[in-house]
């Protein structure tokens, strides 16, 4: 699976086949700083990707 990173902007190879939770743990990524793209959909932590996905990480924003 292709997981898409930003800040700075790279892309790694992992496993597929389990929760999103575990590739972000794997990765070292607190779940509540990013958001999860597969496609066009937000995608949570509890969905199961597969080895032919590519997901992006984009960094949680906040502002005032």
């Amino acid at each position: 699976m292709r997981v898409v990173l930003r800040n700075p902007r790279r892309e790694v190879e992992v496993a597929g086949g389990r929760r999103v939770r575990d590739v972000l743990k794997e990765l070292d990524v607190i779940p509540e700083t990013v958001l999860v793209i597969r496609g066009d959909t937000l995608i949570t932590a509890d969905q199961v990707v597969a080895d032919e996905d590519t997901i992006e990480l984009r960094p949680v924003m906040s502002g005032g």
